[in-house]
């Protein structure tokens, strides 16, 4: 990856919902999806304002014929293009992902979720039925997936240099939302509004993050109940939570533990996975994206370094600028999308080996999200009380 060379045949011709002036993820989005030159962005529904999104468009260097008013009417105008788009990202609120997701796959296109997918693991299933139907590749974007520690967790804790697996414990706390600033922030204020975000907010919102990461290291691990309490410290918030602590018991036996917090005062972004073993733990935090640390017991600690030899091949082969520079977000979302969009390609060659063979956050991974939120609110809701996962 060091080398940038190239990775699939051609770009892959993309487009974006949301996403327009003034959004943070949408830029997010842009910088992963062209960095690696695998996708090329060549039209786009930018903003609910059309007249507002085509010039944000046009500034993008997007032919401004193919900056539309909607969703639906650039899916079926580039339909009609024998240049048309072949895949989707999208980055609107939460309460539209399934709408759009449903009517992008039934136009034949791949998709690039943010999270939540959807609402409801019922709708989750449905769009999961739906992608396999039409063969189509659907991403979600849990972003730091795509950081080569993570990898190097996933291969330490395989070849059984934590013994057996005890507890994971998972953290996504920030101290942003520890007042109401979505009174004057129009970009959260829909977060905390069931119409437009859903069950949850936090949750949902930064809670599946870590849990997905956990996931990436500990692909065995199946979780067959949860316990979560969900607070609204903010109260104009309620009924969604701006705090909540899920624990949960898994089928081997360990136990795991989730905060999804946005009032956690002082904290910039507070992501951390911690998996205790019976020998060893590792420990990454996304705030230090570098490092993560190893402690085995009796010994000293040690600091794993991002970009080094000693690293797996595995954590290697996402490595961008060599060992001792600083990596992170925009490194990661980019490892993401290069496999987006190589799947994409394997898809769309029927290539199944290929496809098996590129691990990403996909509609699994949307639809396991949707399920661990419902299951939370479900516990929470009824006292917090333990439920059955599934």
């Amino acid at each position: 990856m060091i080398n940038g060379e190239k990775l699939i045949p051609a770009p892959i011709r993309w487009a974006m919902v949301g996403g327009g002036k003034g959004s943070q993820i949408g830029y997010i989005h842009r910088s992963a999806a062209l960095r690696d030159n695998v996708f090329q962005l060549v039209a786009g529904a930018f903003d609910i304002d059309p007249a507002r999104g085509r010039e944000f468009g046009a500034n993008l260097g997007v032919d401004p014929e193919r900056c539309y008013p909607d969703y639906a009417t650039m899916f079926a105008e580039e339909a009609k293009r024998p240049d048309g788009i072949q895949a989707v990202s999208i980055a609107t609120p939460n309460g539209t992902h399934f709408a759009i997701c449903k009517a992008a796959l039934n136009a034949g296109l791949h998709v690039v979720c943010e999270k939540p997918l959807c609402f409801t693991t019922e709708e989750a299933e449905e769009l999961h039925r739906l992608a396999i139907e039409k063969k189509k590749v659907v991403g979600v974007t849990y972003g730091y997936a795509g950081h080569q520690l993570i990898e190097q967790a996933r291969e330490m804790i395989a070849r059984g240099d934590l013994g057996e697996i005890r507890i994971v414990q998972m953290q996504f706390a920030h101290g942003f939302h520890s007042e109401a600033v979505e009174e004057a922030n129009p970009a959260t204020r829909w977060r905390v509004d069931p119409k437009v975000a859903g069950p949850s907010y936090v949750l949902g919102d930064v809670g599946t993050h870590p849990l997905y990461l956990s996931e990436v290291m500990l692909p065995d691990l199946k979780i067959k109940r949860l316990m979560c309490s969900r607070q609204s410290f903010v109260k104009s918030r309620a009924p969604l939570e701006d705090n909540a602590f899920t624990i949960m018991e898994y089928d081997s036996g360990a136990v795991g533990y989730v905060w999804s917090c946005a009032v956690n005062a002082g904290s910039m972004h507070g992501q951390k996975v911690r998996v205790i073993g019976s020998k060893a733990s590792i420990e990454w935090w996304d705030e230090r994206p570098n490092q993560m640390t190893f402690e085995v017991q009796g010994e000293p600690v040690r600091i794993l370094e991002r970009g080094m030899g000693y690293l797996h091949p595995a954590a290697l082969h996402d490595d961008r600028i060599g060992g001792g520079h600083p990596e992170g977000l925009f490194e990661a979302w980019s490892n993401l999308y290069y496999r987006f969009a190589q799947a994409m390609d394997a898809s769309d060659r029927g290539d199944q080996a290929a496809l098996q063979a590129i691990r990403y956050p996909d509609i699994h991974a949307g639809v396991e999200g949707v399920r661990w939120v419902e299951n939370c609110v479900r516990s929470a809701d009824s006292g917090g009380t333990w439920v059955d996962y599934r």
